[in-house]
């Protein structure tokens, strides 16, 4: 049986050097997403929705970031399963359920049950700040996966 298998391609464009004011905004917006959420569900968040969109150097970046901010490799490793793996927490639960019903909009947009969930753990400020999280990995995720712009595994995490 012959396997489908896909390695990275090359740069399909210079999306940073072609549309600068874009991309700073982005980052600008990036700098403020999540700010009022807690570091390591933050990361949790990014690299959930990286995962699911397919994106390997925002799954690269986020894991990174998510050690850095003290996550652990257990939880990171199981990510995938947060339903079945006992260590997330409610809020943390939510939130996930938040970013796949945000990510894959597609598949019945966002649930009611799902989005008074986060609202029942997540006050309304950080609600938008969780939102605010998910439209801007989101945003990175599609540049990422459309241009190939930045190579999986150059991301190293400031000091």
């Amino acid at each position: 049986m012959e396997e489908n298998i896909t390695t990275f391609e090359e740069h399909r464009l210079d999306f940073d050097a072609l549309v600068p004011r874009f991309s700073a905004a982005l980052s600008r917006m990036d700098a403020v997403a999540g700010l009022g959420l807690d570091p390591k569900l933050r990361e949790l968040v990014r690299l959930h929705a990286s995962v699911i969109n397919g994106c390997a150097y925002c799954v690269d970046m986020h894991s990174k970031d998510a050690r850095a901010a003290g996550e652990t490799e257990q939880r990171l490793y199981s990510l995938g399963a947060w339903r079945e793996a006992p260590w997330f927490t409610p809020a943390e639960r939510a939130a996930l359920a938040l970013t796949e019903s945000v990510t894959l909009l597609h598949d019945g947009h966002v649930p009611r049950a799902v989005f008074d969930e986060a609202a029942r753990h997540f006050e309304p400020e950080p609600l938008a700040q969780l939102i605010s999280l998910l439209v801007t990995i989101n945003a990175w995720n599609r540049v990422g996966v459309a241009t190939r712009c930045w190579e999986p595994g150059s991301y190293e995490p400031e000091a």
